[in-house]
């Protein structure tokens, strides 16, 4: 598995994932910490899901 390939890692940042959902950097941080983008931390890092992250996309209603 390549590290530079976005695609084959199980996380992604905080910021990768606000610049996925169309978010600034600090908006990101602000739904990380209200809990809408889901996050996991490991050690001093806090990383989201790709996982979690589409779940909770296919889950949302769609309006």
């Amino acid at each position: 598995m390549s590290a530079a390939n976005t695609d084959e890692r199980l996380t992604i940042s905080v910021e990768e994932a606000g610049r996925l959902l169309g978010l600034s950097r600090p908006g990101a941080y602000r739904a990380a910490k209200r809990g809408d983008i889901p996050t996991i931390r490991i050690g001093r890092r806090l990383l989201v899901s790709r996982a979690a992250l589409l779940a909770m996309l296919d889950a949302a209603p769609e309006h």
